[in-house]
């Protein structure tokens, strides 16, 4: 549609436009001065065109001086290109605008960051200016990615029956794993909203009212530490719930909805179109983690049982195990003439991670089984032999192997088998490994409290016949409770919800809940529960961090419009401020600084 500002995008003029009139606006994204011709790139949202002006036109003395990121509007006529001068980098490549008239719309100040480059600058400026920072081509296309991802979705879930409701915004506080951000109310002085982490209550209340398959893209906020898959303060999901359906039924919602987004904005390919299922038990032995990288083919494997032995020496692992310590390994194929500084940097390496290091050897045979390296003379024939067994190894392999408690031999190997598959380049970069976490346990223990505490989602439905669950062993209840990882990401956790009030009510108890507590913090759900719920579930994946693969980033920044630093400040609102003292005074508020 044209007006007085354009009869065209800049990415719309082609070699049929030639000797025919335009009009363009803009931004100047590159000037380059020929003496006697000056050639002008103009930007818009959609494109590049070339302009050209010659010195005997009265603006070009204007344009000359014209700083970058003006806009401009241009008059002139379409011209081809000469087959030398062809930019087969953008779609108007072979033509170029000849301008015959010239007028400023915006003017620029000089530029704190240039738009048409995307040289890395710091945080603090990059945000300062973020208005800026969007202009530049990489980071401007990731936002319309997001945006047609977004529209992709709801037209995807449009199709699988579901329907888009918006929850509220200002709500109340609940114990739900993070901080709320809180909202003083005028009109109840000395009480507070709570904006909403998860829009969890009010989705299983669409549930219960009668509504089958509810959906929305989310805002949900958290008081959380900000971190590069993580923005702090809000972020933005891909909120379901659905009636009379158990986990395979979310599954396969889901898993129909990421592949076809997946295969529609990226060229990647997907290593399985229906997501393997991985219990959380076998997820942390064979990868030390819930969030694994299925593109890695390195497995963890535990050889505790090995030091038992009494042909094997190892004195220092034969001590640990003997006082609770587990010795878990990875398998390296093929690596035994690798040079020893592959070996010891991987070792210095784990113990910069806060390890004791990573012991190793390497197996080979002249007329039997033996091991070179560093502990390789603590392991008798048979016992190499035995490990081979364990660990499926095979002769010019490496084993690297770690000691500790649990919990941190989980963290270094979990680590190491990163490391290690990075610095062998084992990672196809071209590939989306999804996979489902399930059977998470309900309850766990604190570490620092030595109290019971939900594990995961409080709402959770336990697995098993209800009449036969141990509740006097809380910690081996499992639950309907599920995350979906991406080449170790997670994108969302979900879950089969608890529908029974009774069930709800002793879950909270053993979590140190009493009835009046459950009562108030959850008055809405647990009373709606009460009047006849469906069994139902759903999931959340976040947009945020979709977006983020698919535009191949790192950090979670450059697919969100206006992110926070670190520190959650919006360096360019200078959000959060200080308010005056009559705002204070209407919500019958002061302020009292630590010191």
């Amino acid at each position: 549609m044209s007006n007085k500002y354009r009869t065209h995008h800049c990415n719309e003029l082609r070699k049929k436009h030639i000797g025919s009139k335009a009009v363009l606006s803009g931004w100047i994204n590159k000037k380059r001065d020929h003496g006697n011709l000056l050639f002008i790139d103009l930007r818009d949202n959609y494109g590049i065109t070339q302009c050209i002006i010659s010195k005997d036109n009265s603006y070009f003395n204007q344009l000359e001086k014209t700083q970058l990121e003006t806009v401009i509007r241009i008059e002139g006529e379409v011209v081809d290109r000469s087959k030398e001068t062809i930019n087969n980098e953008i779609s108007t490549g072979e033509i170029e605008l000849s301008i015959s008239k010239f007028e400023e719309l915006g003017s620029c100040k000089e530029l704190p960051l240039p738009v048409f480059s995307d040289q890395e600058y710091s945080e603090e400026i990059r945000l300062k200016y973020r208005f800026l920072d969007l202009r530049r081509k990489k980071i401007h296309e990731n936002i319309i990615l997001r945006s047609k991802v977004i529209s992709f979705i709801r037209n995807e879930m449009n199709k699988l029956g579901f329907l888009e409701f918006q929850t509220p915004i200002l709500t109340s506080s609940s114990p739900e794993g993070a901080r709320d951000f809180l909202v003083p109310s005028r009109l109840n002085p000395g009480k507070f909203y709570a904006l909403p982490q998860a829009p969890q209550q009010f989705k299983q209340l669409i549930m219960v009212s009668g509504f089958d398959k509810y959906f929305q893209i989310a805002p949900c906020f958290r008081d959380e530490d900000a971190r590069s898959d993580r923005s702090p303060g809000e972020f933005y999901q891909l909120d379901l719930e659905m009636s009379f359906v158990d986990q395979d039924d979310v599954f396969k919602i889901v898993e129909e909805l990421l592949v076809s987004t997946f295969k529609r904005f990226s060229k990647k390919k997907l290593m399985f179109n229906q997501f393997p299922q991985i219990s959380y038990s076998e997820s942390m032995l064979k990868y030390g983690t819930d969030k694994p990288d299925l593109r890695n083919p390195l497995i963890i494997k535990d050889i505790t049982e090995i030091f038992s032995r009494k042909d094997v020496s190892f004195e220092i692992f034969k001590k640990l195990v003997k006082s609770g310590s587990k010795v878990r390994c990875i398998v390296t194929k093929n690596t035994k003439d690798n040079p020893r500084s592959f070996f010891d940097n991987i070792d210095n390496w784990a113990k910069e991670q806060g390890a004791s290091g990573l012991a190793y050897f390497s197996l080979e045979k002249n007329k039997e089984i033996s091991a070179k390296g560093p502990i390789g003379k603590f392991f008798s024939k048979e016992a190499l032999e035995e490990i081979m067994i364990k660990t499926e190894a095979k002769v010019g392999d490496s084993i690297f192997l770690a000691c500790s408690n649990q919990k941190e031999l989980e963290r270094i190997t979990s680590l190491a088998r990163d490391k290690i598959a990075k610095d062998l380049k084992l990672i196809d970069e071209n590939i989306f490994a999804f996979c489902w976490i399930v059977d998470y346990p309900m309850f766990e223990i604190n570490e620092k409290t030595n109290k019971i505490e939900f594990s995961h989602n409080p709402f959770s439905m336990p697995q098993g016949d209800l009449d036969k669950i141990n509740f006097e062993k809380p910690l081996e209840i499992l639950a309907y409770q599920y995350d979906i990882v991406c080449n170790g990401i997670e994108l969302s956790s979900g879950a089969i919800r608890n529908h029974i009030p009774e069930l709800m009510y002793k879950l909270f108890s053993i979590a140190g809940y009493e009835k009046k507590q459950v009562d108030e913090n959850f008055s809405g759900m647990i009373n709606a529960l009460s009047y006849g719920a469906p069994p139902h579930g759903g999931i959340a994946p976040g947009i945020d961090r979709i977006v983020m693969l698919l535009a191949d980033e790192k950090n979670i920044r450059e697919v969100t419009m206006f992110p926070m630093n670190q520190n959650a400040q919006d360096l360019m609102m200078n959000a959060p401020s200080e308010v005056s003292e009559h705002q204070l005074k209407e919500l019958s508020l002061s302020t009292k600084l630590k010191k």
